[in-house]
């Protein structure tokens, strides 16, 4: 992760809950004390962002994050992930910033390797999309990588993705991929989305690098792939869902991305619990 952007990100976030300050804390701790408190996991999933969680404190001063787990590992109900010392002050003080970074990215990480399950077996790889929180995209496609899946185009620059729109207000296909070729580096590849058939041999007619097959029924889609034969990478998209993942990736598509593993998961329950002074 760039973590002048993340550190960006937790002052941002940590201004926002105490603009003026916590004046509940403030009015309670008088005192320069020290304590200690445990971080619990109170449901199973797949830990992601410790790093991101200890960056709060780190931000804050005079406290010290310890874990008995790393990014990637499986917690269950009632575990100790890890325990936090320091300034009573500051540990209230960035608690709910540390925890909502931590349940985020551990949700998304969680419900991508479900999906990223459902695919053993087949070539298809998992992708995720831009359907992300505003301004917490490097934390939410971090937790992505962690669940097993493969990051797609982080931002506008990051590759050409000619989509429907693109496509009318170029007049075709062929139009949009000749005006990206005569203003794009040649070492970007360039996708297309397409709808139909007729669209998939249009695309490849405009040597697109890869097809994306939109909202496509497994019928449609499994002609589409013969249709293209290898000739370009193939990427499915729309409305794929935890039932549906499998059935897509035995149509023979490279990737198939999924908008939901960032924008409709369940953010992980964790808790900062059993504070005690030291």
């Amino acid at each position: 992760m760039n973590w002048i952007i993340v550190d960006r990100i937790i002052k941002n976030t940590l201004e926002e809950d105490s603009t003026y300050g916590d004046i509940t804390t403030s009015s309670i701790v008088t005192e320069n004390k020290k304590c200690t408190v445990n971080l619990i996991a109170k449901e199973k999933g797949i830990i992601a962002g410790l790093e991101v969680f200890k960056r709060v404190f780190e931000i804050l001063g005079e406290t010290n994050v310890i874990t008995y787990v790393k990014d990637g590992d499986i917690v269950k109900k009632g575990y100790v992930i890890g325990k936090i010392n320091g300034n009573v002050y500051n540990i209230l003080v960035g608690e709910r910033t540390a925890l909502n970074f931590l349940q985020r990215m551990s949700g998304i990480a969680t419900l991508t390797r479900r999906f990223v399950c459902e695919l053993n077996g087949t070539k298809a790889k998992l992708l995720d999309t831009r359907k992300t929180t505003p301004n917490l995209r490097i934390l939410e496609k971090y937790a992505v990588k962690i669940g097993g899946a493969v990051n797609h185009r982080f931002n506008l620059s990051d590759g050409v993705l000619i989509k429907d729109n693109h496509i009318n207000a170029a007049g075709s296909i062929r139009n949009a991929v000749e005006l990206v070729k005569k203003n794009v580096s040649f070492v970007r590849k360039i996708e297309v989305e397409v709808e139909s058939l007729q669209q998939v041999k249009e695309a490849l007619e405009a040597k697109a690098d890869i097809i994306m097959l939109d909202n496509m029924d497994i019928d449609t889609m499994k002609k589409a792939v013969e249709i293209i034969n290898q000739k370009a990478v193939i990427e499915a998209s729309g409305n794929v869902s935890i039932d549906t993942i499998r059935t897509i990736a035995e149509t023979g598509v490279d990737y198939i991305s999924v908008g939901k593993i960032t924008n409709s998961f369940h953010s992980l329950d964790i808790s900062m619990k059993n504070l005690t002074f030291v």
